[in-house]
């Protein structure tokens, strides 16, 4: 297929002459004219393909992304390496243009690359069942939050404030049209505060969304959550990095009901903060009313292994206003490319990645914190992810580092200072030694 096909003067007069009328005007001959604009739309004239291709790419020059600088910003979104097979592989027109595998006859390979998917995600997060997967993290625990309440029957949903900002907006937002309050769960010293949580906790709530790294990058210890949400019967959602999942404790090991996450460090390209791939895992107990696509593994008439989807409500099609969720998308491309990078990657290079970031997120704390110019918000462990505090503007530093090609942290003070000037700094498996002591270089000069 072409990226340019315009229509000849040749082939409208052909068409025209086919459908029996001499103009394309004659074409919106039944549209009142009070309705039509009555002018030429204010655009630009038309230009040929090379004009367009030059007039877009100058637009896009003016971006600037982690090939061109380096990237020490993260907060859900990160810079990873991606190895090269991933990219060959899900290029491939096979899954390139793969649709809905609604028909399972004809469509063994994307099913199988799908369950692929399912099966390396729950063994990642300890879980029993994939559906396919969400459009993002933030969306894949709104979808959560939404489950627990269809399947505990409670009307309120508890969030920690230590959980990403911008997946609490998206919460906020979901919730608000599917009647399910609410509530958020302080934090002290950069966790869950288990206090108010245990406050909280009655027999209106369904379940609890904690972040583990949370926000901050602190490795909450989740255990006494656990503890408190499960003798209220309510459910234990925790929100995830799947690649921190290298070297820490599996939620499901930590007994979580429901895993979601943004598992865009898992062979994604960053793209500017989309597309992304949010995931959802579950135990056997919820995976009836898991929103989305669920693939499983059967055998045909000739007793083959075989791939069908599976658990499909058929509410989300035809009885919208009784299904869990009326997700009837997914991003399965995003899915397939997660299974790719998890199959190239295996245990052992999944376990590497986590380690080198959690290395050199260490080596980076430490060395800024000799400079005296920094201190740590919260004196917590932390995977890749760390929050510190500076007596200058995290604005200024930042325009410094892009001066010097570098993207600097997050800029986390907020609206009303109360923890002074903060930098929130991720550091990948991507980052060197050279570059992270060329970040300590320019940070320690006033």
């Amino acid at each position: 297929m072409h990226r340019y096909l315009p229509n000849t003067t040749e082939d409208i007069r052909q068409m025209l002459e086919v459908i029996g009328i001499d103009s394309t005007e004659k074409l919106f001959g039944t549209i009142p004219d009070r309705v039509k604009l009555g002018r030429e739309l204010d655009i630009p004239q038309s230009k040929s393909e090379i004009e367009v291709r030059r007039e877009i790419g100058k637009m896009a020059g003016k971006n600037l992304s982690a090939d061109d600088l380096v990237c020490f910003r993260g907060a859900g979104s990160y810079d990873r390496y991606i190895p090269s097979a991933v990219k060959h592989i899900v290029g491939r027109s096979e899954f390139y243009t793969a649709y809905t595998p609604y028909q399972p006859e004809i469509s063994q390979g994307t099913l199988q690359s799908v369950f692929e998917y399912q099966s390396m995600i729950c063994s990642l997060t300890g879980m029993d069942v994939s559906n396919v997967s969400m459009y993002d993290g933030a969306t894949s625990a709104a979808e959560a939050a939404i489950l627990a309440s269809v399947h505990t029957r409670r009307p309120k949903v508890l969030v920690s404030m230590t959980v990403n900002p911008m997946v609490r907006e998206v919460l906020s937002s979901y919730l608000k049209f599917r009647n399910v309050d609410l509530e958020f769960v302080a934090e002290k010293d950069g966790e869950t505060d288990s206090d108010d949580l245990k406050m909280k906790l009655d027999g209106n709530i369904a379940g609890l969304i904690v972040q583990y790294p949370n926000f901050y990058g602190i490795i909450e210890d989740i255990r006494g959550s656990e503890e408190a949400v499960h003798g209220n019967k309510s459910l234990l959602i925790v929100s995830t990095d799947p690649v921190s999942l290298g070297i820490l404790t599996s939620p499901g090991e930590l007994k979580a009901d429901i895993v979601v996450g943004e598992a865009q460090g898992l062979g994604q390209n960053m793209n500017f903060g989309g597309p992304v791939l949010g995931f959802m895992t579950a135990t056997e107990k919820v995976m009836r009313k898991l929103p989305g696509r669920i693939v499983g593994e059967t055998t045909d008439v000739d007793g083959k292994r075989a791939f069908v989807l599976t658990l499909q409500a058929r509410e989300q099609h035809i009885r919208r206003e009784k299904a869990t969720s009326n997700i009837c998308s997914d991003q399965t491309l995003n899915s397939i490319t997660a299974a790719v990078y998890m199959a190239a990657m295996g245990k052992e290079g999944i376990r590497e990645v986590a380690d080198q970031s959690f290395k050199k997120a260490h080596y980076a704390y430490r060395r800024l914190i000799e400079t005296g110019k920094f201190r740590l918000l919260h004196d917590k462990p932390f995977f890749s992810e760390f929050a510190l505090v500076s007596d200058r503007s995290i604005e200024d530093l930042n325009r410094k580092l892009l001066d010097n090609g570098i993207l600097g942290g997050l800029d986390i003070s907020g609206p009303d200072a109360s923890h002074g000037n903060v930098m929130l700094i991720a550091v990948t498996e991507n980052r060197t030694k050279a570059e992270i002591d060329r970040l300590v270089e320019i940070l320690e000069v006033e």
